[in-house]
């Protein structure tokens, strides 16, 4: 059996790679390894889900693994990831689990597991839960010792009343789109949002288990801008299809990611004496943009490998107080132990109201500087990167580029391909020097 857990959970095309089996099969090894002996009482996991049509199986496949080892079922409904990872902690379960492909399209999905406190899991933990799978169960309990499904009622508020908390100035007199991409966010975004005072404009926000990320979101910005310009909205807000991420436009209708997000809540933070080690974490895929309005600030960014988790990481390590990825997954440690898209968008609007400024202004800080990206499909990652005529290109590179710029070579974690990044002063130069490194890589092949 490969490796079942990738950067962000299990995840593959329902009912074929991530069939009701295997879920119930990981959810009972995760009940296995992760409900403690030394807790009194019974055991408890959270289980949440997006809206795909697939999530029902799934649930009910994960509640039967949960049952079966004896824990107790606390289910939460439709909900964004980030509020089972919040309610884990809030309800003192054992675990929670997320049923979500986050932006995939409908066909997929995935299953994201949260351990106590609502973190997410480290490789030595995914490592001990995917041999208890293949394993298989053991003795399983009898009787009154079997697990119990419990709805919990007031989820959905006590998260939003936890979100509600980003808000700290009332958002009066902005008015938002929202587009909540047919998923997670479609009663909870609107909801938060409004309790804040902001007036909502809500698009894609009626799911019927087909149509998640369908031409919508944080991946799909056609609608949100065409809707943005139409209502002479201040700003918009984009969701993926489980609500951890938040892309924005502005009242232009121009793209502001989390790149610029990150530097707009940087900056609010550095002011309010909230930036731990006055430093932001973030991938080495984020824009050169970034850092350069970082140092301007006199800022420390300190960069991870690509994928929220190891954000993640390197928060808790150093105690940091704000980080994320250009793709709208950003981090608050203060208000989530993991990325909460809705809360991107409160501090977002929090930011303008106090500032008096408009989100174009705010975002003009960070200058992004063209990036260009060439994947290379390659028989070997590992060798087609070291090859001596590829680094040769890539020190060329290097040297033509000079401070004014940065390349960036990086294997994918999921396909047999080289990612070659370049970024430069001008968009001609960046696609020149991409396609000269790309070209070196591609006759690896």
């Amino acid at each position: 059996m490969g490796r079942l857990f990738g950067t962000d959970g299990v995840r593959g095309v329902a009912n074929r790679e991530l069939t009701a089996d295997l879920a119930l099969a990981l959810a009972a090894a995760a009940a296995q390894h992760l409900a403690s002996p030394d807790k009194p009482g019974r055991h408890v996991a959270v289980i949440g889900r997006d809206p795909r049509a697939s999530g029902e199986m799934l649930e009910a496949a994960v509640i039967a693994g949960l049952a079966s080892q004896g824990v107790d079922a606390l289910r939460v409904g439709i909900l964004p990831t980030p509020a089972v990872a919040y309610l884990t902690g809030a309800y003192d379960a054992d675990f929670g689990v997320m049923i979500s492909a986050s932006h995939n399209p409908m066909p997929d999905n995935g299953i994201k597991i949260f351990g106590p406190g609502g973190h997410k899991l480290d490789d030595g933990t995914e490592d001990r839960i995917e041999e208890l799978v293949a394993a298989g169960p053991g003795l399983r309990p009898v009787g009154a010792a079997i697990g119990r499904v419990i709805d919990a009622e007031d989820a959905a508020d006590r998260y939003l009343r936890h979100v509600g908390k980003a808000s700290t100035l009332r958002l009066d007199g902005l008015t938002v789109v929202v587009d909540c991409a047919h998923g997670a966010a479609s009663a909870a975004a609107p909801r938060a949002y409004r309790a804040a005072g902001a007036r909502v404009i809500e698009i894609n926000a009626e799911p019927n288990g087909l149509n998640i990320n369908d031409n919508c979101g944080s991946t799909h910005l056609d609608s949100l801008r065409e809707a943005v310009l139409t209502h002479r909205a201040d700003l918009g807000l984009a969701h993926d299809g489980d609500a951890d991420r938040c892309l924005a436009l502005d009242a232009e209708g121009e793209l502001v990611d989390g790149d610029a997000i990150l530097v707009v809540l940087a900056l609010a933070m550095q002011e309010a004496g909230e930036l731990n080690a006055n430093t932001v974490v973030t991938t080495v895929m984020s824009n050169l943009g970034l850092h350069l309005a970082m140092r301007e600030a006199g800022v420390e960014v300190r960069t991870t490998g690509v994928g929220d988790r190891y954000v993640l990481e390197e928060l808790r390590a150093g105690e940091f107080s704000l980080g994320g990825e250009q793709s709208g997954h950003i981090v608050m440690p203060a208000l989530g132990s993991t990325g909460d898209g809705i809360v991107t968008g409160l501090r977002l609007m929090t930011r303008m109201v106090q500032t008096g400024s408009r989100l174009a202004d705010l975002a003009s800080k960070m200058r992004p500087m063209p990036q260009v990206l060439i994947n290379v499909e390659v028989a070997d990652k590992a060798t087609a990167a070291a090859a001596p005529s590829v680094q040769t290109a890539v020190n060329q590179a290097e040297a033509e580029l000079g401070d004014t710029g940065r390349i960036l070579l990086r294997p994918s974690g999921t396909e047999p391909m080289i990612r070659v990044m370049v970024e430069a002063p001008e968009e001609d130069i960046a696609q020149r020097v991409a396609t000269q490194v790309a070209d070196a890589v591609s006759d690896q092949r």
